[in-house]
Order: C-alpha cells, then sequence, then structure tokens
C-alpha cells in the first residue's frame, strides 16, 4: 500500500461540477493499493497516517501528528501510485490491485481511517474522473509504504 501525503491548508475533490469531498487543515491522502495488499498493510497504514508527526508545534518542530492537532484528511484513490515507467515511455500498472480487489479494501481503509480519527472522512469516487484541488503547507509530501507482507517495527 502506498500513501502519497500532502500537509494541507485545504483540499477538495470534484467530479464534473460536484465537489464530493473537501477539508481544511489536515492531510490529503492519494491511495494506491497493490494487488497483494490486504488487512495488515490496510491496518498499518492507518495508524501510520493519524500518528505521523508532520504538524508544526508551538516551538515550529514537526512534532504533532493528525490526531493531536485535530485535523481532517481526505481520501483519493490513486492506483496510478503503482506505476512502473522504468522500461519505455509508457507506464505498467501491473502491481496496482484490480478494481475488484481494490474498491473493498480502500472504502475499509477509509472507515478504519475515520474511526481512528473518531471524525468522518471525505473521499473522492473510486475509478471516477476526478479534479484535485490542494493548497500545500509547507509544502510537506511524504510518500509512505508498506509493501504486502513486510513486517515492520513501530
Amino acid at each position: 500500500m502506498r500513501a502519497l501525503v500532502q500537509r494541507v491548508s485545504r483540499a477538495s475533490v470534484r467530479i464534473g461540477d460536484e465537489v464530493v469531498g473537501q477539508i481544511g487543515p489536515g492531510l490529503l491522502v492519494l491511495l494506491g493499493i497493490h494487488a497483494q495488499d490486504g488487512s495488515a498493510e490496510l491496518e498499518w497504514m492507518v495508524e501510520k497516517l493519524a500518528r505521523l508527526r508532520i504538524f508544526e508545534d508551538a516551538e515550529g518542530k514537526m512534532n504533532l501528528a493528525l490526531l493531536d492537532v485535530g485535523g481532517e484528511a481526505l481520501v483519493v484513490s490513486q492506483f496510478t501510485l503503482y506505476a512502473d515507467a522504468r522500461r519505455g515511455n509508457r507506464p505498467s500498472y501491473i502491481d496496482a490491485a484490480r478494481p475488484e480487489h481494490a474498491e473493498p479494501l480502500y472504502l475499509a481503509f477509509v472507515e478504519a481511517l475515520s474511526k481512528r480519527l473518531d471524525r468522518p472522512v471525505p473521499t473522492g469516487r473510486f475509478g471516477a474522473e476526478m479534479r484535485v484541488a490542494l493548497e500545500n503547507d509547507g509544502p510537506v509530501t511524504l510518500l509512505i509504504e508498506r509493501p504486502p507482507g513486510e513486517r515492520t517495527v513501530g
């Protein structure tokens, strides 16, 4: 599972003329799901994002997490995070989960993150053509990854 995470002042996702999700200060999470991802990767990523210390404390140090600042999260599915462009000019998406595997895992991720943050987590719409707008704060942008089956400490 991969997440491109951006600390934002605000972010929104639009489908056509409709804003389907928006947040104020918090994290924009572009979520990619690997073909072999399951509940272990999902649980690890939810906890990582809730506790990732990338918000500034009173001294201006990145010492606080989303849970500490009461920030919001906006989650958008992004299979292209698993693009492999090492060969040729057309990326391969062979490692990205097929929709029938990815969509239930994506929905479970959103539900688990919502429970962990104790607030609704707005989203885009799985498989839709979307327009994402954001105001990156910092800027702070991180790529977080939990490869399928990897065991991690902490």
